[in-house]
């Protein structure tokens, strides 16, 4: 698990731990930081071919029980139906955790600045944010220039 630990104390926050097939959790997490600035109490769990099943929910639970402090945990996943969410479910009954399967960049942006909320309220967050992440922009410019 690749996790950030700034040592400066912060609120009690949801941890989030993104999982995701290759490196994509990782580089989700970089670009996002890039906008947002460090952030503490996150984490990504790759899920590679070289890797055992074993070995991966290892890396989960590590990294659940490291990033929760108090609030939960909530998994971001990136294909409801795949690996990396249906392990993520498989530790559903052992904490605070919730799992949100389909991340991209707007949904872990929200999540990352609304994280002393409820967990199953920034997990609902979470979805509303990541579908209206989701644009066509040709379509929004060709509606508005057929309305002007």
């Amino acid at each position: 698990m690749t996790e950030n630990t700034e040592t400066q104390t912060a609120p009690q926050q949801v941890g989030v731990l993104v999982v995701t097939h290759g490196e994509f959790g990782a580089a989700l997490l970089d670009a996002a930081q890039i906008i947002l600035g460090p952030q503490q109490g996150v984490g990504s769990v790759s899920v590679q071919v070289s890797k055992g099943v074993d070995e991966i929910v290892v890396a989960l639970k590590a990294g659940v029980s490291s990033l929760d402090r108090g609030l939960g945990v909530l998994l971001l996943t990136d294909l409801f139906g795949g690996t990396p969410t249906t392990l993520s479910l498989s530790l559903l009954k052992s904490g605070n955790i919730e799992v949100v399967a389909g991340v991209n960049l707007p949904m872990l942006l929200k999540v990352l600045q609304g994280r002393t909320q409820k967990l199953s309220e920034l997990a609902a967050q979470a979805k509303a944010a990541g579908q209206q992440g989701i644009v066509v922009p040709g379509e929004m410019l060709r509606k508005k220039s057929a309305g002007s």
